[in-house]
């Protein structure tokens, strides 16, 4: 890949001429998806690609972004462009985070792994998220010299998250990345259709898995070794990350607490709501929906991220997320 991201098309039509070589992946938005539902497979496809309910959330992020117009200016110099962006003492050459996705083996055998390694070759900071196959030691180790930051999805069980903080911290994990609108799965018709979430098997339960803190008490309340009842184990980590019910804003002091890097809180929609997240001492905020795959029929990211902005962005870092496609860059 070229240092600059556009010189990869001049790559691909050298490739061609030269070669005969085509790409591996389309390079159509429009068609990748129908190139990775081959690839993948129903029941992968569909986790990693379906919405909660009728999928109007994920309509509302695309719609967002349609009534967003460029207005091109020309002859104008375009030497020496600079996209770089500081965040939290540290300067990427982009303003490109990896998203926390979860349960990458679904999608190739790299895992989180080989995603993190690519993370670090390409100067982009990778987020991992609580429901990988891959443990907090793994990543860190394949990240090597990257940064990295580290995607919360909040135990119920103090000790149990205290200990999850702990191994991230260790580990090397700067930001600390709270989702706020997981505490309950959605409910999504094509993982219900196909009768399909990876948890109950224990995939994506890893860094649960490899906890020790969660081993003993599992251990200790079952009386089972934590390998010799999977099924059961998961049945207990989903419980505590995924309780059913939300932690409320006061809980954030507890986090701040035993935190020291920063603390960016995953799922803001409301004005009144990055105002809190400040209030509470985080110091950023993701403008997210979690690209519609918790609530349905919630406004499109993009719609709500001008308002936020306006409110607390000389205040606090805001990022965002929710419909992006594409980049075009030359």
């Amino acid at each position: 890949m070229p240092e600059r991201y556009g010189d990869y098309q001049s790559v691909i039509y050298g490739r061609g001429a030269i070669e005969s070589v085509q790409p591996n992946v389309t390079t159509d938005p429009r068609l990748l998806e129908e190139q990775a539902r081959k690839a993948l497979g129903a029941r992968s496809f569909n986790y990693v690609a379906g919405g909660a309910g009728e999928k109007a959330t994920m309509d509302s992020n695309r719609l967002a972004f349609r009534q967003w117009k460029l207005i091109p200016r020309m002859l104008r110099p375009v030497d020496n462009q600079d996209l770089s962006v500081e965040l939290f003492g540290h300067k990427y050459p982009n303003p490109v985070l990896m998203a926390p996705v979860g349960v990458q083996s679904l999608f190739h055998e790299d895992k989180e792994t080989g995603l993190a390694e690519s993370c670090a070759d390409v100067g982009v900071p990778y987020t991992l998220s609580t429901a990988s196959t891959s443990s907090i030691e793994e990543v860190a180790e394949a990240n090597g010299d990257g940064n990295r930051w580290f995607q919360l999805y909040w135990p119920q069980d103090d000790d149990v998250t205290l200990s999850l903080l702990k191994r991230a911290k260790d580990n090397g994990f700067s930001v600390l990345v709270v989702t706020l609108d997981t505490w309950s799965l959605a409910w999504r018709p094509a993982d219900l259709d196909n009768a399909f979430v990876p948890f109950i098997k224990g995939v994506g339960n890893q860094i649960g898995f490899s906890d020790p803190v969660f081993r003993a008490k599992f251990e200790k309340e079952s009386g089972s070794k934590l390998e010799e009842d999977i099924v059961g184990a998961s049945r207990a980590w989903t419980s505590d990350v995924f309780p059913g019910r939300p932690h409320t804003w006061e809980h954030i002091s507890f986090l701040r607490k035993n935190w020291d890097g920063p603390i960016v809180l995953k799922g803001i929609q409301h004005v009144e709501d990055a105002k809190l997240a400040l209030t509470a001492g985080c110091d950023g905020i993701v403008v997210s929906n979690h690209g519609g795959r918790q609530v349905d029929g919630a406004i499109g990211s993009l719609d709500m991220l001008p308002e936020i902005v306006e409110a607390v962005g000389d205040k606090m870092t805001v990022l965002f997320d929710s419909g992006i496609r594409l980049v075009q860059t030359s």
